[in-house]
């Protein structure tokens, strides 16, 4: 699965997820809901792009 970058500079890697965000390990980019933010900046997913 391939890891997303926010503008911000953190990066989602799907084997990590996002935990305290309520992302399970495993979780592919396209499958995070839609109103999903960055935990860093507060951005939503159209902040990302392929790292």
């Amino acid at each position: 699965m391939e890891k997303y970058v926010c503008v911000c500079g953190w990066e989602y890697d799907p084997a990590v997820g996002d935990p305290d965000g309520g992302i399970a390990p495993g979780t592919a980019f396209a499958d995070i809901p839609d109103d999903w933010v960055c935990p860093v900046c507060g951005l939503g997913k159209d902040a990302f792009s392929p790292a």
